[in-house]
């Protein structure tokens, strides 16, 4: 058996994808701080994933990137409704009208969420008060689908005018961004994430 398949993962990581172990292995749950771009492309990308796998989404995420300018949310806010239109025909991407559109209106709310806060890392550690929150799970069933935390940035977040962020996407793009640590606790991952 190979080395990389040997190692304790969350029951989720599917060794026969290496996209799914490369997203856990190195992304998932590690937090991401002062790197607005890079949460605004979990943002959109956890929003495109309702209702479809998030192994689906990965393996589209470099012609989402293609396809929203990297996910910098300026010029994503630019984005006409021609453009946005024109997304629709690309079959590499997830091409929900809501979605797709959500992603320009989401973009315009984050913008005015950097403004406000200087920065949407500002506004989304200092929920948490800049320290994430490290979990002790023992198995996948355990972990919440969300909690107090993913319900007040769902609520806060739709005032403000987004879209697709529900407090069960809010939870997973919490975990994503490593706001919260959900690795279990014998995945090899977790005490890496904990201390980042």
């Amino acid at each position: 058996m190979p080395k990389e398949a040997q190692k304790k993962r969350c029951s989720w990581a599917k060794v026969t994808s290496p996209e799914y172990l490369e997203y856990h292995d190195l992304e998932w749950g590690r937090p991401v701080r002062g790197d607005d771009r890079k949460l605004f492309e979990m943002l959109v990308l956890e929003g495109a994933q309702a209702g479809l796998s998030w192994e689906c989404v990965l393996k589209k995420r470099p012609a989402f990137r293609q396809a929203f300018h990297n996910f910098d949310p300026t010029k994503v806010a630019r984005m006409t409704d021609r453009s946005l239109e024109a997304r629709l025909q690309n079959p590499r991407i997830i091409r929900n009208r809501l979605k797709v559109f959500s992603a320009r209106k989401n973009a315009i709310a984050f913008l005015a969420i950097q403004q406000e806060f200087g920065s949407f890392s500002k506004y989304l550690w200092d929920h948490v008060s800049d320290k994430p929150i490290t979990n002790k799970w023992r198995k996948m069933a355990d972990v919440p689908t969300k909690t107090p935390l993913s319900d007040t940035i769902s609520k806060d977040l739709k005032k403000r005018g987004m879209s697709f962020v529900g407090s069960t996407i809010m939870y997973a793009f919490l975990q994503a961004v490593g706001v919260v640590n959900d690795h279990i606790v014998d995945c090899f991952c977790y005490k890496q994430a904990k201390e980042k």
